[in-house]
Parts: structure tokens; sequence; C-alpha cells
């Protein structure tokens, strides 16, 4: 099994995505940090701990981080992800509180304990990421893959340049892309395309108590029709870690604005450099991710019953 570890700032499809790291049989999730992106901090931790105990985690390491971004205001997505955070699901408060210890020492620690092992999944804004390797740059050698929801080489969401994730903490994203290590970026172009349907949420509809979370997750930002729905963005990138054959991708030097007028968050993707920082997922089989995610919140959905 892939060890992962996951920051993210749960979040509708945050919250899709660890129920789908979860139910994997392919990846081990080792633990889970937490930042300020689609709602705040104190709320992003709190549905990562409601998460762990609803989804039978046991003692995972949750660990909260960066409450706001590195010099900007810090934004959020509660008009698309609910005051809470995770829209209409409703979970259990959480009995056991969150693990001692900042989200990036736990991210040093345990990518500088495990060299050439761990698969670092980042779903949010990417404050904690520019932290740790501010703090240790040892880490980009000895992680095994950083891998980064965000970004988009044609559109934004947030606007028409910039995606939230970036856009929230644009020299973050910076850092992180500048750092020497090879990105795998997983943008808009592809994610847009894994969008729920009809037939899909029927399927979801039937996982027992799992349903009672995946449903209105997969449901709250947007109308689900026959023909599509809210696309599930962070679970993209965790079907990535299980399958990496999902996708397909072309090494680009991608740089990150973040002094433009109307482009701040935007990142800008060069195909043609020769001197690339990235490899961008440019194709999704999109029927392989639903079977992927289907098959993995089955065998999730009867171990909670």
């Amino acid at each position: 099994m892939k060890p992962v570890l996951l920051d993210c700032d749960p979040g509708i499809d945050d919250a899709l995505a660890i129920a789908l790291a979860a139910g994997s049989t392919d990846i081990d999730l080792v633990g889970i940090t937490t930042v300020a992106g689609n709602v705040g901090l104190s709320l992003t931790t709190l549905n990562a701990l409601a998460l762990r105990e609803f989804l039978q985690l046991g003692e995972l390491p949750v660990h909260a981080g960066a409450g706001r971004a590195l010099v900007r205001d810090q934004i959020h997505a509660a008009h698309v992800h609910g005051t809470s955070g995770l829209g209409d699901a409703v979970l259990p408060a959480p009995v056991l509180g969150a693990t001692d210890g900042h989200a990036v020492d736990f991210i040093i620690s345990t990518i500088l304990d495990r060299p050439g092992e761990i698969t670092l999944v980042a779903v949010g804004p990417l404050t904690n990421i520019a932290l740790a390797v501010r703090r240790e740059p040892r880490i980009v050698q000895a992680v095994k893959e950083m891998v980064v929801m965000g970004g988009s080489y044609t559109r934004g969401n947030s606007n028409p340049a910039a995606e939230f994730n970036i856009l929230t903490d644009p020299e973050a994203a910076a850092i992180v892309f500048g750092a020497g290590w090879t990105v795998t970026q997983i943008g808009l172009d592809v994610t847009l395309t894994a969008q729920v349907n009809t037939a899909l949420l029927e399927k979801m509809g039937a996982l027992g108590r799992l349903s009672s979370l995946v449903v209105p997750a997969a449901s709250f930002y947007g109308q689900v029709t026959t023909d599509g729905g809210p696309a599930l963005h962070d679970a993209c990138a965790v079907a990535y870690a299980i399958s990496p054959g999902l996708m397909g991708f072309a090494d680009a030097r991608v740089e990150v604005e973040t002094v433009g007028r109307f482009t701040t968050g935007m990142t800008v993707t060069d195909f043609r450099s020769d001197a690339p920082n990235a490899r961008v997922a440019t194709s999704f089989d999109v029927p392989g991710f639903w079977e992927v995610l289907l098959g993995a919140y089955g065998r999730l959905g009867e171990r909670l019953g």
C-alpha cells in the first residue's frame, strides 16, 4: 500500500476525498493535516476530526496547520461549501481533539522519517506545504511525490484566471511550485470532467450509513441532472494516488502569478519550456475514476454498516 499524507481544508469535496482514501485498499492514509481554506481553520479541523470518527479511522493523526495565508487576508468559500463547510451533511460531533503538534512539523517529520516513501497530496491552499518547505528544504528531495489539486492551464473558477486553492494563497503556491521538486498538478482542466449525475448519486444512496455523508456532499453545491452536476475536485487527486494510470500528463513550467491586477493566482503554464517543474494533468479516464471511487465507497459502506 502507498503511504499518503493528505493536506486539506474540509470542505465538501475534501470530505469525499477523505472517504475515498478511507475505503481504498491501495493507499495507506498516514495522516491528515488541515489548513484554512474553504472555511476557517477551526472548522476545517473540526470537520476533519468528525470525518475521522464517522469513517472509523481510529487514531489517525489529524494536525491543525496554518489559519491564514502567508501575506494576504484570508478568503473562504462558505458560499460554496455551507457555513459548516460540509454543506447539508451533518456528522456527530467528534469526541477526540486534534493530535498535538503543528501540521507543518508533522509534514516534515513524516516525510523525513520515511524518505522516498510518502506521497504528499495537497487539496487545499498550499500554506502548510510552503511553510514546511521553507522550514525544512530537505523534504523536497525526501518526498516520493508532491501532488497538488489546484490551478488550471485553461481557466479559473474563483475568477476567470485563478482556481480557488491557488488564489487563496498565491505566494504559498509560488513557493511550492518553485521548490525544486516536480509537482504533479491536477487542475480544473481534468477535475471539472468528473461530475456527479443522477445515476451516480443513486449508487451513492445505496451505501448505508456512508450515504448520509456522500450524497449531500456530492450534491450540495450544484444541481445534479442526468447529464452532470458538481465536480468532485479533491477526490480526483486521491484517485490519482490510488491509480496513477487514470490520468495523462504533460511536462510544463508552471509559474504562479502573485502581482497581476486581474490574474493573481493564475497558474501560468508553459508546455514548451525546457525547464519543467510540473507534470500537468491533461486527460482523465472519468469512467475509471467512478469505478475507483464507487468501489472504495462500497467497501467503506459495508464496513460502516
